[in-house]
């Protein structure tokens, strides 16, 4: 019996002036997904920096592309095809504006949103069709701009929360793991 594979993929900005920005919560989700099971090493492998760990005999394959937001889906890709995993075997996770702040949705599939890392990813495996996991950053105050929005840090405020934040992503994303799409939907989907 072959060892069952999943690949996470968190999307981001490489670069020690994006670490602590909202767009980079995919990044952040990863790292504490990877401490939460132990995952060791790490290498470079398809412009992503990747390691892997196990959670309850399932092959847990953790990436951040390091393509810049824009480009994610090469790495995506590369992955893919390497470990040949399909695409009910991927989880994507990343930034949404459109999800207040704190709060996770987990859909089976779905359009880009205006994100452009899930936009290049959608374009270069072809589909849609393929898991994601949307990390709720909330809207911009006032008239700023998304842009600008997106690579600001965290508040203050934001921050105290982030640790509750991403365990609840973690924990959702294990629930894919282990019970699947639907599960992890019901359990996580609606709450925050």
């Amino acid at each position: 019996m072959s060892q069952e594979i999943y690949l996470i993929v968190g999307l981001g900005n490489p670069g020690r002036e994006y670490k602590e920005t909202r767009h980079n919560v995919g990044f952040m989700f990863i790292d504490h997904l990877a401490e939460k099971i132990g995952a060791r090493g790490m290498k470079v492998q398809s412009k992503a920096i990747v390691t892997s760990g196990l959670h309850e005999e399932r092959k847990l394959i953790l990436a951040k592309p390091q393509t810049f937001m824009n480009l994610s889906g090469q790495s995506v890709q590369g992955l893919l095809h390497f470990y040949k995993i399909p695409y009910t075997h991927l989880l994507v996770a990343h930034d949404d504006l459109d999800i207040p702040y704190g709060a996770i949705r987990i859909r089976p599939t779905g359009g880009p949103g205006g994100q452009r890392g899930m936009a290049n990813t959608i374009e270069l495996l072809g589909t849609k069709d393929f898991p994601r996991l949307r990390l709720g950053i909330g809207r911009p105050p006032g008239r700023m701009d998304a842009k600008d929005y997106v690579l600001q840090d965290f508040s203050k405020e934001e921050q105290k929360f982030m640790p509750e934040f991403l365990t609840r992503a973690s924990d959702a994303a294990l629930e894919f793991v282990m019970q699947g799409l639907n599960s992890a939907m019901n359990k996580y989907n609606g709450s925050s």
